[in-house]
């Protein structure tokens, strides 16, 4: 997909809005507004969001909104809008839930768009707040700017959860809780630092990993200490390899270092900006670097992870651009070697090749770290941990059945066998035959609704 004009996002989504309600998906037809309407009040709403996160809503702002959408956007319209604005931020936009659900589906026969609509719409929203955010006349912090990436947060996390998630560009990961140095007390950042430690050793499984991890962290505190006391220090490389299959945290456990790094002193800013190929390497000679500089710029003072990072090196010497992103990466890694840890992820052997495609690259990468496929009973404590986040639960027999497909499924994996993904598909089909069984229950109780049956669950095809 191409890189369009903010313009160019707008007009694309209004049309989509179109061939959605012309092809009534999700009975869109049938709804009092057009969905084109829905879409640019949506935005509009959330334009005049963006622009209040420095405490007021500038002309300026107000005559690009209006520019942009075609509307009429006022100071009596801004009140209105405040008024909605609790339950605005809250929810993932109507206009956005029917695109999904017509990619999702494949409801549009001979789709130009390639079944990308929801990105596209995506970014529309991504690029209007990015734009405002730039016309802002005083300067807000990281903190003030999480609603923003919050707002996002909460689309791209419904986008991904019916797997119609295509990334052009990078992600980007804000704790919730960013800390501005000089803002804490040394005893509230201790506080915080084990509590996040406590977070990444009560993950499930990953027993290797955490105590790498940990002998990691240690080796870091202790030159820390010794740094404070005067003592020689030794250069401890932070930069990681991390190989195995999906689904196995890489990168949960990347975005927990993030804010442990962050709060040891080691990271200034504590964000996780992640990237694939398709977010650094460009298709003409120049524009593949200048655009990994982007992503190296924008990842200082946090981690800058590359998923399937084996992708940039796989055609090298084809006339492809992906050596021009890992030059430029070999040299961020030296230059801010203070600044930026870079995390390489993927499956074990393409990153073996991938270390090996450049004399330059295992030499900056000294910690590996293997993530094995999960267990059966790690599986079923994923899943009791994911039911349990959504409020269901799974009767006894439901907990044997689970317990069962889980160990066939490990004692024959697959070759597209995916951890944790395995796990979160296996509940969602759930919850679905759970829903279709009890919709037609008159007065359904909370335990009605709330416990998935044996019968509701699904062996793995």
């Amino acid at each position: 997909m191409k890189q369009l004009s903010l313009k160019e996002y707008i007009d694309t989504s209004l049309k989509i809005c179109d061939l959605i309600e012309n092809a009534n998906v999700g009975n869109a037809a049938g709804n009092k507004i057009a969905l084109k309407e829905t879409f640019r009040r949506e935005i509009m709403k959330y334009a005049v969001f963006i622009a209040e996160l420095d405490g007021n809503v500038a002309q300026n702002e107000i005559d690009f909104i209006n520019e942009t959408l075609g509307c009429e956007l006022n100071s009596r319209e801004i009140k209105m809008l405040d008024m909605e604005k609790s339950r605005f931020i809250t929810v993932v936009p109507a206009c956005l839930k029917y695109t999904v659900l017509a990619d999702a589906g494949k409801k549009i026969e001979n789709d130009e768009y390639n079944h990308q609509k929801s990105m596209i719409m995506y970014d529309a929203f991504k690029m209007f707040g990015e734009t405002i955010l730039s016309m802002h006349e005083n300067d807000i912090d990281d903190k003030s700017m999480l609603p923003f990436h919050d707002y996002l947060g909460r689309m791209e996390r419904f986008i991904k959860e019916y797997a119609v998630w295509y990334a052009g560009m990078q992600k980007v990961y804000r704790p919730s809780d960013i800390v501005t140095a000089g803002k804490e007390s040394d005893e509230e950042r201790a506080a915080k630092l084990e509590e996040l430690l406590e977070n990444l050793n009560s993950l499930t499984g990953l027993s290797a990993v955490k105590e790498q991890v940990n002998r990691l962290l240690n080796l870091i505190k202790v030159q820390k200490m010794r740094e404070e006391k005067g003592m020689k220090c030794s250069d401890v490389s932070k930069h990681m390899v991390f190989s195995g299959n999906p689904g196995t945290g890489k990168t949960t456990v990347a975005r927990m270092l993030a804010q442990i790094y962050q709060y040891m002193g080691v990271l200034k800013k504590g964000q996780l900006v992640e990237v694939d190929r398709s977010g650094l390497v460009r298709g003409y000679i120049g524009q593949t670097a200048e655009r990994t500089q982007e992503v190296i710029s924008e990842a200082l003072g946090g981690i800058l992870f590359i998923d399937e990072a084996y992708t940039l090196t796989v055609n090298k010497g084809e006339g492809d651009f992906g050596q021009e992103a890992v030059d430029t990466l070999l040299k961020a890694m030296e230059d801010y070697r203070d600044e930026i840890i870079v995390i390489v992820a993927g499956y074990t052997d393409l990153m073996e090749e991938f270390l090996n495609s450049n004399p330059g690259l295992k030499s900056r990468f000294s910690n590996f770290i293997f993530f094995e496929d999960y267990t059966a009973e790690e599986m079923y404590a994923i899943l009791e941990s994911m039911l349990k986040k959504q409020q269901y639960s799974l009767s006894d027999e439901a907990k044997v059945k689970a317990k069962e497909i889980f160990e066939t499924r490990v004692a024959n994996k697959p070759e597209n066998f995916a951890n944790a993904r395995d796990v979160r598909n296996f509940m969602e089909r759930a919850i679905s035959n759970h829903a279709m069984r009890v919709v037609a229950i008159e007065n359904a109780d909370e335990n009605v609704l709330s416990v998935i049956e044996s019968e509701d669950l699904e062996e793995y095809d």
